[in-house]
């Protein structure tokens, strides 16, 4: 792993959309765009160091829109699969992937990257 490199930080959007009950699913694409925000403006609190973050939206929440300091990836289809394929496309950088998610934490970590749940991100 290469320590010097930027912390690659993968945020499941949907799985940290969904851990709050705060009526995300009337406005998927909108739970998102505010997620995206908090990240771009808190960043990870804890996260020392150069941060690279990219949040992967699929379903409804497709077509969000990048912004400075947060890269949006819409996933051609499951989401799952696409974080699993940035994780194995991210070489020797350090990773870490944000999510609840059982089977995607498993299938991350079996590749090398750190993970951490959903209560990482800011509010």
């Amino acid at each position: 792993m290469n320590d010097t490199a930027a912390l690659l930080v993968i945020v499941d959007a949907a799985n940290v959309v969904g851990s709050v009950p705060d009526g995300w699913w009337r406005d998927r694409r909108g739970a998102a765009e505010r997620l995206r925000d908090r990240l771009a403006s808190d960043r990870l609190p804890g996260r020392s160091g150069p941060v690279e973050i990219v949040l992967v939206v699929e379903g409804a929440a497709r077509g969000v829109e990048s912004v400075p300091g947060v890269r949006v990836e819409s996933a051609p289809g499951s989401g799952d699969d696409h974080v699993v394929g940035l994780v194995a496309g991210a070489g020797d950088r350090p990773v870490l992937v944000v999510t609840a998610d059982r089977a995607l934490r498993r299938r991350v970590t079996d590749l090398g990257a750190e993970v951490t749940g959903p209560r990482s991100v800011p509010r």
